[in-house]
Parts: structure tokens; sequence; C-alpha cells
């Protein structure tokens, strides 16, 4: 098997008193999507800046595309990209001018007109940065991240506030490049977009991983057998719910109440004897399999953003 291009063991990054980053291990093969998925705060981005060269670490060995990025901070910088949570350029600064700028920065150049034609800026080239809108600031970014073509691809929080359609779009550039087979490091804290774009997640909570695996993998190992959504026509009780029979949670999301349970059958049986019994009716029912929110609602007994 071939040595994966990015490895991890036992990180350790602290600020002051603070334990940001508690022992964390994992590796990423060469071309694979590899997603750390956890809470605003849960050790992510100082995972990926201690990878970058960015930030010292306080313990552990990491070796990205064979270097050591404190021992090797230049030539890692060539063999990397990446956008931060939060991208900022000069105001006059032009979409061309960001990305020729870049480039002077590396051995290794795309074509910049390519780039711009990739990411869908050849009309906005001679616009200055902030007449760009959020999503054309983020495409920008991107294509400034791969002007070098990297080997990795790191990218923090790509989607982060930006608006449902705009996010597709970027989901769609994310997914176009792993269809070319690069390699990429990913930081969300959207249980979709860890779904959809990543081969691989690892969940990282308070610093730690506490589970990694395909989306697929992790569901499957979720003991939940499926999540039942159900509206009703007023409101219901959590704690009520917990306590029905083959419910093992139940929680209320925007009207919604999203229960978890190992046996189905017996869970809306209850469930139905409960609302005749609290003369409350229900409004729509769904049944589906694990999701991802599943899985860390199991391992942490609290829900992805709380």
């Amino acid at each position: 098997m071939a040595s994966p291009i990015l490895q991890v063991e036992d990180l350790v990054k602290r600020y002051g008193d603070v334990e940001a980053v508690r022992g964390v291990s994992f590796s990423v093969a060469e071309g694979e999507v590899f997603g750390l998925l956890g809470p605003n705060g849960a050790g992510k981005t100082s995972t990926v800046e201690v990878l970058e060269g960015l930030r010292v670490p306080d313990g552990g060995t990491i070796s990205v595309c064979g270097l050591d990025p404190q021992k090797n901070p230049i030539a890692l910088k060539n063999e990397i990209g990446a956008t931060l949570q939060a991208t900022s350029l000069p105001d006059k600064l032009r979409v061309n001018e960001a990305i020729r700028m870049f480039a002077g920065f590396y051995k290794r150049r795309r074509n910049v007109d390519e780039l711009l034609q990739r990411f869908g800026l050849q009309e906005k080239r001679h616009a200055f940065y902030n007449q760009l809108s959020g999503g054309q600031k983020q495409r920008l970014a991107l294509a400034m991240a791969l002007v070098n073509d990297p080997k990795v691809l790191f990218l923090d929080e790509p989607t982060s506030g930006l608006d449902p359609q705009v996010r597709r779009e970027i989901y769609d550039i994310i997914e176009e490049l792993r269809r070319e087979k690069k390699t990429i490091v990913l930081t969300t804290h959207y249980i979709e977009e860890a779904e959809r774009l990543c081969d691989r997640v690892a969940i990282v909570d308070h610093g730690k991983v506490i589970a990694l695996g395909s989306p697929r993998e992790l569901k499957q190992k979720s003991e939940h057998t499926s999540r039942i959504e159900a509206r009703f026509a007023r409101p219901a009780s959590n704690g009520t719910l917990k306590g029905l029979d083959g419910v093992n949670d139940a929680r209320e999301v925007d009207g919604t109440y999203v229960l978890h349970c190992r046996k189905t059958a017996p869970a809306i049986v209850a469930l139905v004897k409960h609302l005749e019994a609290e003369n409350n009716e229900l409004v729509s029912l769904e049944i589906s399999t694990p999701s991802l929110e599943d899985v860390f609602i199991e391992l942490t007994g609290r829900r992805l953003r709380d």
C-alpha cells in the first residue's frame, strides 16, 4: 500500500492553558477528500493551521507531502494550497492582479487565464475585490489556492457564511476537483457538506477525533437503526418523548421532533398512543436511516451545533 500523502500522529496544540488539539491522529491518501467535521471550537482549524505550517505544534509528528511543516516551510509552501476561514484582500486589487500576485510566490504556476475561466471569473477579471459578491470572493480564493497546482489543498470552512445557492456552486467546484483526484483536506461543521464531498471523515470534538471512517461506515456503526422526524398539531415535551418504548433520544428542531430509535415499530406505536393520550395529532412522519448528525449525537449526547 502506498504511503499516505499526509500523516498526523498524536498532534497537540495549546494556547496558554487551553489545549485546543489533544492527541489527534489520522492519515490522508493521495487523491482523497478528507473531512474534519465538528462544531466551532472543536480544534479543526488549529489542526489544519499546524499542517499548513502556520502554527507550531506542542506535540506529535506531522508529515505533509513527505515534509515536516516546521523544518521545511519553504518546500512545503510550494506543495500545498489553502483557503482560510476568511479571505481578505485590498479593496482596489483587481481579480487578475490578485491571481498573478499569488502566482509570483511559487516556482510552479498555473495559467492565470485558465484559472479565471475555470472559476467563472473571466468577466470579473478587471473588477476590484470590493466589487465582488461573497460567492465570487470565495471562487477567487479557490483560484488563488490552486495557482501553484498543489499536491494537497486545504479548505477551511469553504462555504461558511454563504447562501445555499452559492454553497452548492462551491460544492460543484470541489466535486470537480475530487473527480480529478486532487487531495483535499476540508474542515466543516455542515453535516451535508461532509456527507456529499468527503471520501472519509474524522469527527472532531473538544480537540479529539471521536470517530473516523467513510460517511457510510460511520452511519453503519451507529447504534441507532432509524431516525423518525415528526410534526405535531401542538408542541410536545421532549422529556416525555424520550421515555417512549424504543426511543433513545428526542429533540425538537425548528418545530420538527427528531426521534432516534433502535426499534422503529414499537417507537411508532408508542408515539401514536402517547399523542392520543395527550389529545394531540400527528401532522407528518418520516423514517430514515441515521445521518452523521445522529452519529455525533450518539457519541457526544448533543447536536453538532449545540
